[in-house]
């Protein structure tokens, strides 16, 4: 035992204790010496990033600038440019109809941008035609217009010789007729001609009632009244009709009739009465 109080068996293990942990001063350099220093990041002064500022300003006020004058051009090339523009009318759907006159009352300028053409009142100028039952206007891109038209159909010719008028299925004075009238258009004749007047709506609905080839063989009709409409046929049978009611049953009893006098299945008469379709007359 030593003067401090500590024998040697204490101070030996002391001693190994330490040679156990204790690091070689050379191994500590050099894990100091393996770890990886990061960079510094970069810094960036305030006064750098209020400089930085104005370009991305600037930048996207020039692209703002750019797609405004990209949205200019766009739209004068369809309001006013020449690349749209009308370089043609078609007309279809003429019958009678100059295709000239119905260009000209539409008033669609060549040269007018596509989309500066008013449709509409092109349709209304050219319904005011006489001759015109319904009337389309159409954009037909990239540079023409199509207006589509369907004109009345004559079913009867109303007035005296020289001043006779053309009658469409709705009673509508359309045209006039100096010479000939059309086949199947049926000389009808009437106080007060026109799409207002009781007597020429109901003849018209008795001519229009009959097929194109039973229309052909009546000479004449008259309407002394709504309620009496009589035809007479081209061999100068007369037919009484009565008035306007039940005409597609009349014109079907009637066709039936013409076909069996025609076939001989019944003698010739000078009147067939039809004005009750289910109890036809002969005499």
């Amino acid at each position: 035992m030593s003067r401090s109080g500590s024998t040697t068996r204490d101070r030996t293990a002391r001693s190994r204790r330490g040679k156990g942990t204790e690091r070689p001063v050379a191994d500590r350099h050099a894990t100091r010496r393996t770890t990886p220093r990061r960079p510094p990041a970069p810094v960036t002064s305030i006064a750098g990033r209020r400089r930085g500022r104005p370009r991305g300003r600037r930048r996207r006020a020039l692209q703002l600038g750019g797609a405004l004058a990209a949205i200019a051009v766009v739209a004068w090339l369809l309001l006013a440019g020449p690349v749209l523009a009308v370089r043609a009318v078609h007309v279809d759907g003429l019958v009678t109809l100059p295709a000239e006159q119905v260009q000209e009352a539409a008033g669609i300028g060549s040269g007018t941008p596509l989309l500066r053409v008013d449709v509409a009142a092109a349709e209304t100028r050219v319904a005011r035609l006489p001759q015109v039952a319904s009337v389309e206007v159409t954009r037909d891109w990239p540079d023409s217009v199509v207006i589509t038209v369907v004109e009345r159909v004559p079913v009867a010719v109303v007035g005296e010789p020289g001043r006779r008028s053309l009658v469409d299925a709705d009673g509508v004075l359309f045209d006039m007729v100096t010479g000939e009238t059309p086949d199947g258009v049926v000389p009808l004749e009437v106080a007060a001609p026109g799409p207002d007047d009781p007597a020429t709506r109901a003849g018209i609905a008795a001519i229009a009632s009959l097929p194109a080839d039973v229309r052909v063989q009546v000479g004449a009709a008259a309407a002394a009244s709504p309620d009496d409409i009589t035809l007479t046929l081209a061999d100068g049978t007369v037919v009484r009709w009565g008035d306007a009611s039940e005409s597609r049953a009349k014109s079907a009893a009637l066709v039936g009739l013409v076909e069996q006098i025609r076939t001989g299945g019944l003698e010739p008469a000078g009147t067939i009465d039809v004005s009750t379709p289910d109890a036809v007359v002969l005499r």
